[in-house]
């Protein structure tokens, strides 16, 4: 069999629901999803399988206007995660639009050389009429090779542009093995799904300036594995949000994040958190290592 592989990098405004697609086209759960913007910090790969050609998807982060400087860490990955692509995926929420921030993409996707693909997202959601009038708006700015309209959530659509996205692969050999789907290491994605339940279960009252950093992971001769990891805020009081009354947060978001991770890993896992209040984490260089980013100046 003639294999045939390429890179795919997923862009869009925050929350267009990038993640939740690069799922459905993998198939499992690889990219960590949530309800806020903004919660792919490392460029984390998603592989899907066609036929004969493996499809990585370079699931970037939301590409908004940076200001600190975690956030041009974040779009310094993702326009990176962009630059080797065969085709670059344009994913936009048909419901919330976020304008402002979908006008400088479509700007700088302009002059591109890859194939471009715009997926309509949250069809489920809009009225039809509407779908059209948006794919000819946005197609009049870019040169979109295609055009697909999907629910991410659903599944609607997924298929068919999972079937166009591999017969644009070029022929050579799969970069990673056939049962792998994703290059985040086990010690990074263990984080990720941590960070997630943070962010699910505290919602509005934690900002995005908690980390989950690494401590250690390691395998016990019963086939489990023991994983401790640091929560880092940077407020006293975000500690107490994190820690909840009687330390019921921190058991509530460890005991979801161990049953996910338990599922994702295929094994037995013993979750160990605790919270570490760090006032300038974010402009500390060692974090940016330890949670996959590129230091950024």
């Amino acid at each position: 069999m003639t294999q045939h592989c390429g890179l795919v990098a997923v862009i869009g405004a925050p929350n267009a629901g990038k993640s939740t697609l690069v799922n459905a086209l993998v198939g499992q759960k690889v990219a960590i999803t949530s309800a806020k913007a903004q919660t792919t910090r490392a460029r984390l790969l998603g592989i899907a399988l066609e036929g004969d050609a493996q499809i990585i998807l370079a699931d970037t982060p939301g590409i908004f206007a940076p200001k600190r400087r975690l956030d041009r860490a974040m779009v310094a990955a993702a326009w990176e995660g962009a630059q080797e692509a065969d085709a670059i995926l344009l994913i936009v929420d048909t419901v919330k639009l976020r304008r402002h921030e979908l006008m400088p993409l479509l700007e700088t996707l302009k002059d591109r050389q890859e194939r471009k693909v715009l997926v309509l997202n949250k069809v489920d959601a809009g009225a039809k009429e509407k779908l059209l009038v948006l794919a000819q708006e946005f197609t009049a700015e870019v040169q979109f090779d295609e055009v697909f309209f999907v629910s991410a959530l659903t599944g609607d659509g997924v298929p068919e542009l999972k079937t166009w996205l591999a017969a644009q692969m070029s022929e050579g050999p799969w970069h990673y093995p056939e049962d792998q789907v994703s290059d985040a290491s086990e010690r990074l994605l263990a984080c990720e799904i941590t960070r997630e339940q943070l962010y699910r279960q505290l919602h509005e009252e934690l900002p995005y300036d908690a980390a989950v950093r690494p401590e250690a992971y390691t395998p016990r001769k019963d086939g489990s594995v023991e994983i401790r990891q640091q929560i880092v805020v940077t407020r006293d009081n975000q500690r107490a949000i994190v820690l909840g009354k009687g330390g019921s947060k921190i058991k509530a978001i460890g005991e979801a994040a161990r049953k996910e991770l338990s599922e994702v890993l295929g094994q037995k896992v013993h979750l160990f958190l605790h919270v570490k209040v760090e006032e300038n984490w974010a402009e500390t260089k060692d974090i940016y290592e330890e949670i996959g980013l590129d230091w950024v100046k």
